[in-house]
């Protein structure tokens, strides 16, 4: 009777902790290559965050990629979407029409439009901060705590 208990418990604890958080195991899901022709697919549906380098194994690349990978949750809460662009030779339409001079990264809004520009790697701590002061997500926010208050009526 005890390990039934316990299974029960552990079983309630495990789903309970797995709602809290949403799960993001796969990277296909948060990380794409930036080679398509414009961000016109992500227009109100997601946050494009596009990270240019000149190489793969731009130290300052491969940094942020580790900081971006390091909190898949908090981009995924935010509808973030990381695009990469790592070959300069390609001219990649992205390439050409936001012109990275070596590393930058890129936070576009759900709108189309861009809200800010890096030259260094950014934590995903600061991307979120300017992300949750953007108008589009307070409302998100608002709309989200009115829903909850709703279901809890």
């Amino acid at each position: 009777m005890k390990r039934l208990l316990t299974l029960v418990f552990a079983g309630i604890f495990a789903t309970s902790a797995t709602a809290q958080s949403p799960a993001v195991d796969d990277d296909s899901l948060l990380f794409a290559p930036a080679d398509m022709a414009d961000l016109s697919e992500f227009r109100w549906k997601k946050r494009p965050v596009v990270v240019f380098a000149d190489s793969a194994d731009d130290p300052a690349f491969i940094e942020q990629m580790e900081l971006l990978r390091a909190q898949p949750e908090e981009l995924a809460v935010r509808d973030v979407m990381v695009l990469t662009d790592t070959d300069p030779e390609a001219r990649a339409p992205l390439r050409l029409k936001m012109r990275p001079r070596g590393f930058m990264l890129v936070l576009v809004g759900k709108d189309g439009g861009i809200k800010l520009r890096k030259p260094f790697p950014w934590d995903v701590r600061e991307i979120t901060r300017s992300i949750d002061k953007m108008p589009m997500r307070q409302r998100e926010i608002r709309e989200h705590k009115e829903s909850e208050g709703l279901i809890l009526r």
